[in-house]
């Protein structure tokens, strides 16, 4: 059990809104695993595909790392519950998780293993928060398989830092790729398990390899293509999320310096006006989907940090509030029969509201966003 129990007070229109959000998210994507009892998953669309006999199945399109962000938007939601006096609700969220991630494993062939090294960060953090959840709670019963998924997934990472290209770690277990999206969440990984002398060799050799001194932004990877290094230089607002939480938590003065300078760099160029306020960019659905809402939960954990320069973190915590506000002004509803109406979430802020079928992805990086809202002190 936690050595002091979390402070609460009452439901804030902010935790309303994430409150709404989750609850919209769980209509229309949450169910079993096919028809199995005791599973939970996201399935990617609702409606589900015709011809779809069961709500999701062995077979189709699988993404792992969807499924990783949901488990963290679910701890989101159960850290809320504690915030807000409600254990009985952190208590059934913890369920919730520990069920999901079981039926993760199951649905990635019993194993947690994964043939991309950016996926299994992604779960090795939320795995990693589900863990906090429990111990804030108190609650024990399932952290054989909590260790379990840690202790396999933060193997697996340590397994991608090599010393080809300098440092960092593989994409994939093709290894001809080396880049931020697998880097910048292991490292974060890293330095939340407290191994903060290999956390920080990632982050400064993405600093050493894939920093850019024009933009001030984190670029994508290095290439290895017949022997020769290609930089990918594409910029995705993921990759400043992950790194900025990196920095945060390793929390020295060089890391919160760099740290305020990357709040700078994003709110100068991945940011667009909307409703005369300036709000993040996103990138679309897919993948793209997540991509915003990844950041701005790592704006508002650097907002959180008192010993980070105050004009960043007042930069970071505006971010995070004007891109909710877009989000949740924009929002339409969808007619369920049998139930309220949930809520849909436009794929960029200032956009119309989507029409069906609905991406899981736009969806949940809209719960992200308002949750991270919800949790700015």
């Amino acid at each position: 059990m936690s050595a002091a129990a979390p402070s609460t007070a009452p439901p804030t229109p902010l935790d309303e809104r994430a409150a709404e959000a989750e609850r919209s998210v769980t209509a229309l994507f949450a169910g079993r695993l096919g028809r199995m009892p005791l599973t939970h998953l996201a399935r990617i669309v609702h409606p589900a595909p015709p011809g779809s006999r069961t709500f999701g199945g062995l077979r189709g399109a699988w993404h792992y790392w969807w499924q990783a962000h949901y488990l963290d938007a679910v701890v989101d939601a159960g850290l809320r519950s504690l915030r807000t006096g409600d254990p009985a609700g952190a208590e059934a969220r913890a369920r919730q998780g520990d069920r999901l991630l079981s039926t993760i494993r199951l649905r990635n062939r019993v194993r947690w293993v994964n043939d991309f090294y950016d996926d299994m960060a992604w779960l090795a953090l939320a795995s990693g928060r589900l863990q906090d959840l429990h111990d804030e709670i108190g609650r024990t019963a399932r952290g054989r398989r909590l260790r379990a998924a840690g202790s396999h997934l933060t193997a697996q990472l340590r397994s991608a830092h090599t010393d080809d290209l300098g440092g960092g770690l593989f994409w994939s277990r093709d290894r001809d790729f080396k880049n931020s999206p697998a880097t910048g969440p292991a490292a974060l990984h890293l330095a939340r398990l407290g191994d903060t002398d290999e956390a920080r060799r990632l982050v400064d050799w993405l600093y050493a390899r894939l920093w850019s001194v024009e933009s001030g932004l984190v670029l994508d990877g290095i290439r290895l293509l017949g022997g020769e290094e290609v930089l990918v230089p594409d910029v995705w607002s993921y990759n400043q999320g992950t790194v900025l939480g990196a920095l945060v938590t390793l929390g020295d003065d060089q890391s919160l310096a760099r740290a305020a300078a990357l709040v700078a760099a994003v709110d100068a160029r991945l940011t667009t006006e909307v409703g005369g306020a300036r709000v993040l960019r996103t990138h679309g659905g897919g993948d793209g989907g997540l991509f915003t809402g990844i950041l701005v939960r790592y704006l508002a954990l650097a907002a959180n940090v008192p010993a980070l320069d105050p004009e960043a973190r007042e930069a970071a915590r505006r971010l995070v509030t004007g891109t909710a506000d877009a989000l949740w002004t924009g929002r339409g509803s969808l007619r369920v029969a049998g139930r309220r109406d949930p809520s849909v979430f436009a794929v960029e802020p200032g956009g119309p509201a989507p029409v069906p079928p609905f991406e899981l992805s736009p969806q949940l990086q809209a719960w992200t966003v308002l949750e991270a809202a919800a949790a700015l002190r």
